[in-house]
């Protein structure tokens, strides 16, 4: 099957975390939420499939770019 990585598209810090690794994830589906300048930023899904890897953590800061989990589909 095919793998979608799924990365932030802006720096900031993870404060709360959805999906856990084996979860199933509709298109749309909230992986994670980022707090940049004090606004929520809630990281959709952008395919429907399974998680089978989450790499971040609340708390984590992270960058431009770097990955938060990855789906398969």
């Amino acid at each position: 099957m095919a793998q979608e990585v799924i990365t932030a598209p802006l720096p900031g810090r993870v404060i709360h975390v959805e999906v856990k690794a084996g979860n199933a994830i509709e298109e749309g589906g909230v992986i994670c939420i980022i707090e940049a300048m004090k606004m929520e930023n809630p990281i959709f899904s952008p395919l429907k499939g399974s998680v089978v890897e989450v790499a971040v953590s609340p708390g984590q800061a992270v960058r431009t770019g770097e990955k938060l989990a990855v789906i398969e589909y």
